[in-house]
């Protein structure tokens, strides 16, 4: 039973490590080349979120779309996570994960995140922007593939 539950447990976490950039899992012997980026330059935030319950939905969805198109768009967006609380579903957070600020820079500056961005202003009603910094650094780029 332990063993099974490990082997649920890396499973699952095979399938949250993909779900970032859209890529299937590989076995040991199909690896791929992991691109090496500069962890000292990578840029790790939480967006901290709150929503006004009445534009819930449609904030959920805008979030969803500018989370999927960054990550499949653009080569410096490593990683672009929306989550809700479960027991507040107004309550967002955002894993967001770019390959050094330039590749944020460019981020902010998409389309794409413009019309997430100015569709969604009267929606939020509190935005808190967390930078991290991560415990192991030199995991990073192998965490989420491209």
């Amino acid at each position: 039973m332990k063993k099974l539950l490990i082997a649920l447990t890396g499973i699952a976490m095979m399938g949250m490590m993909t779900s970032c950039n859209e890529s299937k899992p590989v076995a040991d012997s199909q690896q791929e080349e992991v691109k090496v980026y500069d962890p000292a330059q990578m840029l790790v935030r939480l967006s901290v979120i709150e929503v006004y319950p009445e534009y819930l939905d449609d904030y959920l969805k805008a979030a969803a779309t500018v989370g999927g198109e960054s990550v499949k768009k653009e080569p410096g967006v490593i990683c672009i996570y929306p989550a809700k609380i479960k027991a507040d579903n107004t309550q967002v957070r955002i894993l967001e994960i770019y390959r050094d600020q330039e590749a944020y820079q460019s981020h902010i500056k998409s389309d794409h995140f413009q019309t997430y961005k100015q569709g969604t202003l009267h929606m939020v009603k509190n935005l808190e922007l967390i930078d991290m910094d991560p415990l192991d650094p030199e995991a990073m780029p192998f965490i989420f593939k491209k």
